[in-house]
């Protein structure tokens, strides 16, 4: 899972079928898959924004 979502954080357009097939292979179903998906996009989404505005900068 850590290792899809860091995948997904680099760059989400080389996630493959074969990414959800080794999520499938260790037990993560597809709605499951989906929640790892959309939290890791929104985190990602989120602190694009806070660093664009300075958020936890200093000066």
């Amino acid at each position: 899972m850590l290792d899809y979502a860091v995948a997904l954080s680099k760059d989400a357009t080389r996630i493959t079928p074969q990414d959800h097939a080794r999520l499938h292979a260790v037990g993560f179903d597809d709605q499951a898959i989906l929640q790892i998906t959309l939290i890791a996009a929104w985190f990602n989404s989120i602190n694009r924004v806070a660093d664009a505005l300075g958020v936890g900068r200093e000066g």
